[in-house]
């Protein structure tokens, strides 16, 4: 004969079923949770990565300004530093007291050009004349004139011997 024996295991009723729907039930909302939350942690990885690697190009950029700004500025402070060059001498025929005298403001400019193509004698004349309207001394007169003329006259001109020239 058999014998009941009791188990361990209760028999299920309508209310077990309910709650294990109900288990289950949760269960599930708690996988959808957690692939929701692994989706996040995913998109949100692979933002910070992206956030990093903009950052560290970021970083390259503001370097190389830095570098380059700083290379500037020492730029200018080696050009402050450096002593002007002198100004660039060219010889000139004119005696010390011509190179020293001062062309005046009010001079008039002379509208006379030599180039050689020319005569001689008449663009002297026009010089001439064009400078008794401005009034000048022998100096002026020696400096204005040096400014008619171009190319080879010139050339020929500044090759005078330094102090060759004391009077127009």
């Amino acid at each position: 004969m058999r014998t009941m024996q009791s188990s361990s295991v209760a028999p299920s009723t309508d209310e077990d079923a309910v709650s294990m729907t109900q288990v289950m039930d949760m269960m599930r909302t708690l996988q959808e949770n957690v692939a929701a939350s692994r989706s996040e942690q995913e998109r949100m990885h692979e933002a910070l990565v992206t956030s990093q690697a903009r950052n560290e190009e970021l970083n390259r950029i503001n370097e190389e300004l830095r570098k380059a700004l700083q290379e500037r500025e020492e730029r200018v402070v080696g050009d402050r530093s450096a002593p002007p060059s002198p100004p660039r001498s060219f010889p000139m025929p004119f005696s010390q007291e011509i190179m020293d005298s001062v062309v005046p403001a009010n001079t008039v400019a002379v509208k006379a050009s030599f180039t050689e193509v020319e005569d001689p004698d008449a663009h002297l004349t026009v010089f001439h004349t064009q400078m008794m309207l401005s009034g000048g001394s022998d100096t002026v007169y020696c400096k204005v004139f040096m400014s008619t003329l171009s190319g080879t006259a010139l050339d020929w001109f500044v090759s005078l011997p330094t102090g060759h020239i004391t009077t127009f």
